[in-house]
């Protein structure tokens, strides 16, 4: 099961609006056999493939699957049914699947078929790695994760700005294989003007794996020369606004930027809450936050962050420099009951730490 978890991994961020599965088959030597995770886009599913590479070997096998084998039609038959055909003898399941279309529907057919099922081995590991799809369900909005690369005392940027490196390379790279495993990027308009980034993913073999690009820009004022634009008919390229069907919005449209509008809060700024529901609509399940300060304390304040990555430099900046997070101290927030530390480690001379948030 944790050789499945492993290849489930491997479909973060690339099989939206779908979760990722990771299907072993064991025959009744021990021998693995076969093996399978979510392809691209969702399709082909897990068990589907890894049954491809098997053949008739699979009868009297031992399947090990993270999530329930699906029990609905779509563009391919029910996995349970093809594992039923498959005569397999044995179906070891991590965790059942909530949508409403699977939901133990495809552990009877299972049970139904005389195949033996065990359910929640590795249980809590596999609820964590489709987080995303579980809570689009259940709260109608993605898990959203995010990204800080600070000094030592909590800075993103010096007194001059956004003009040098606060992390190491490797901190950075450690960055980019993050934005590979999640759906979408998402920054403010201020982020924007102030760096003009790519966004996209510069890691050797990676480079294919880019996420879709979202910008909060509530009065529609990103540049239509700015890279993101520049490169929206290559990368996916979202803008959140509450501008409706102006100039600038056909002007953006035409260059290949897709434009969500969502409602407003009491200041006029994009209401948060509403577009995390719009991006859950859209079959968003994985999101990254790389915005600014302000964007980055909007966003905690709306108790919209479930997870923290967190990279440090030893370097200490002191006044001057720009906060993590507008109006709030950071280190005192991450002393706080809701923020649970669950991983840890080195980038070259940083450190980094991992947190998830109750809310």
């Amino acid at each position: 099961m944790k050789m499945a978890l492993g290849l489930a991994r491997r479909g973060l961020g690339s099989t939206w609006p779908n979760p990722t599965v990771g299907c072993v088959i064991v025959d009744s030597y021990g021998h693995i056999i076969g093996r399978g995770h979510t392809g691209k886009g969702g399709r082909p599913h897990g068990e589907t493939l890894a049954l491809s590479r098997v053949g008739k070997a699979a009868k009297g096998a031992v399947v090990y699957v993270t999530l329930e084998p699906c029990a609905h039609h779509g563009d391919t038959p029910p996995c349970a049914d093809s594992l039923v055909a498959a005569k397999v003898a044995r179906v070891v399941v991590a965790t059942g699947d909530p949508d409403e279309r699977v939901s133990g529907k495809g552990l009877e057919i299972l049970a139904n078929a005389g195949i033996q099922v065990d359910l929640g081995i590795c249980q809590m590991q596999a609820i964590q790695i489709n987080q995303g799809f579980f809570q689009r369900l259940s709260e109608t909005r993605p898990l959203l994760t995010m990204k800080l690369a600070t000094s030592q005392d909590g800075m993103i940027a010096g007194p001059l700005g956004h003009d040098k490196w606060i992390t190491g390379p490797e901190s950075r790279q450690r960055g980019h294989l993050l934005r590979a495993s999640h759906d979408a990027i998402l920054v403010g308009i201020g982020t924007v003007l102030a760096d003009n980034p790519s966004l996209d993913c510069r890691l050797p073999g990676l480079d294919g794996s880019s996420p879709i690009r979202i910008v909060i820009d509530s009065q529609l004022t990103i540049p239509d020369d700015c890279r993101l634009v520049a490169t929206a008919k290559k990368i996916p390229t979202w803008v959140i606004t509450t501008v409706v069907n102006s100039e600038k919005y056909v002007l953006l449209e035409n260059l290949g930027v897709k434009l969500l509008s969502c409602g407003s809060d009491t200041n006029g700024r994009v209401d948060l809450v509403m577009m995390m529901r719009l991006l859950g609509a859209e079959g968003i399940t994985r999101i990254l936050s790389e915005g600014g300060a302000a964007v980055n304390a909007s966003l905690i304040r709306a108790s919209l962050v479930d997870r923290l990555y967190w990279f440090r430099s030893r370097d200490v900046i002191g006044d001057g420099g720009l906060a993590a997070l507008a109006t709030t101290e950071l280190n005192e927030l991450l002393d706080g009951p809701d923020f649970q530390l669950i991983r840890a480690g080195k980038t070259g001379k940083d450190s980094w730490q991992e947190f998830e948030i109750g809310h």
